[in-house]
């Protein structure tokens, strides 16, 4: 008896939400349409997401998931078991971007924060607002269908993907101790490149690793009329930048994909005044560890020889700093990424499931799958572009705004139907 009271002190709460749950109609899709309206027009910047998750925390509750709150931050799962030994572990991502938006929609976000100073507008120009309402529309399809599957669904809702810095602060937050440990990850990510109600999966290497270094070229400034009295750090940043761009074509193998971009460079303040430092940021991109590791050493000695090229003492060597920004490749299990191909092509039909282009942006989803023991992970791309659009873009008389675009707009409604039926078909296949 004792320990039954015990058992109803700790369960009470979340009985009474399944109860409650259960005994609700289920939602139907224009209630998620409205959904995904409130969370457009209510975007937060990453580690801002303070009052998404509280919305995100009581939809789920709602449907008696079981609610682990402040996993790093504003992060939290959500748990549902029902009996079975398998569980899945589905992700989206929360947060949003400092963009005004200019899509003209009528729930157009006109939201804005204060950073350093300034306003600064907020747009969901990335999907992260279709990534939520897909999870909510598939999680309220588990709570309401129990007598179809069996196991353990954990939805995390994650922060600050943006600046990949979300999935690890939960990790490091004990994320993996807090819940039951998955048999896989699955999360989706819109397209802003394919037709609405498609799917595309990438086997292997669908997104890449990516690191964000910083360069400083020291010199002895001067008089621009007397350089041969100076240490010219623009003309060494000069020789950098060009000769970085031999990394990828004559160190990786031909065919491995890498990238070095300087994205910034910042230096000297008059027309005759050769300056004394030169400030460079670079972004670099590659799939495997092994490439990553090539490229920074790369980048290191080739400062370095720069420097000695140009009789600079040691005290003058350029100064090379790996940000703490990584983003680890997302690898999709090849034997994971072939059956969700089959499941999706009996859900959507044949024709709408394909083979996508592996890419180069980033997404620290990867992180989730690289814990030990390694977890098998799946990221689906869902078309987000209305079909006018789509064949508009085919027949070359329309450019396709892209993600991170200040006029990036889904084709919201089927691109959310398509995301919760997705979801639930790869998650309801495994458990069962």
């Amino acid at each position: 008896m004792i320990t039954f009271k015990r058992y109803l002190n700790r369960n009470i709460y979340y009985l009474f939400l399944i109860i409650y749950a259960v005994s609700m109609p289920l939602k139907s899709n224009e209630d998620f349409y409205e959904i995904y309206k409130y969370l457009h027009q209510n975007p937060e910047l990453s580690l801002q997401e303070f009052e998404t998750t509280k919305y995100l925390e009581g939809l789920l509750e709602e449907y008696g998931y079981e609610i682990i709150t402040n996993i790093g931050g504003n992060g939290f799962a959500a748990i549902l078991k029902n009996g079975g030994n398998k569980t899945v572990l589905f992700r989206a991502d929360m947060d949003a971007l400092p963009i005004k938006e200019e899509t003209g929609i009528s729930f157009e976000s006109i939201k804005t924060t204060k950073q350093n100073g300034m306003d600064v507008p907020i747009m969901h120009a990335c999907g992260h607002d279709i990534h939520m309402t897909s999870l909510i529309g598939t999680a309220e399809y588990f709570s309401k269908n129990k007598d179809s599957w069996k196991g353990t669904i954990v939805f995390i809702l994650q922060p600050a993907e943006e600046i990949g810095f979300g999935a690890r602060q939960m990790i490091n937050a004990g994320l993996f101790k807090k819940i039951p440990y998955p048999d896989i990850n699955l999360a989706l990510h819109v397209s802003a490149q394919t037709q609405s109600g498609t799917v595309h999966i990438t086997p292997g290497f669908a997104m890449a690793n990516v690191d964000s270094v910083d360069v400083t070229f020291y010199g002895e400034g001067g008089h621009g009329a007397y350089p041969h009295l100076t240490k010219d750090p623009i003309v060494m940043s000069s020789q950098f930048i060009t000769t970085v761009q031999t990394i990828v074509s004559r160190n990786l193998s031909p065919i491995n994909a890498g990238v070095v971009t300087v994205g910034s460079i910042h230096g000297g303040t008059k027309h005759n005044i050769i300056p004394n430092h030169v400030d460079l940021q670079i972004t670099v991109r590659s799939y495997s560890d092994e490439d990553r590791e090539l490229i920074i050493s790369r980048i290191k000695k080739i400062a370095e020889s720069i420097a000695i090229q140009n009789d600079l003492p040691k005290n003058l060597y350029p100064i090379v700093k790996l940000r703490d920004e990584y983003t680890p490749a997302v690898f999709n299990n090849p034997d994971l990424a072939m059956r969700a191909k089959e499941i999706l092509s009996k859900e959507l039909g044949k024709e709408k499931v394909f083979d996508g282009p592996q890419v180069m942006g980033g997404e620290d989803f990867g992180q989730f799958g690289r814990v030990e023991p390694k977890i098998p992970s799946l990221l689906f791309w869902i078309g987000a572009v209305s079909q006018k659009d789509y064949k508009e873009f085919l027949n070359n008389s329309k450019k396709l705004p892209s993600l991170h675009s200040s006029k990036f707009l889904p084709d919201y409604e089927k691109t959310i139907d398509t995301g919760i039926s997705s979801s639930i078909a790869l998650i309801e296949a495994h458990l069962n």
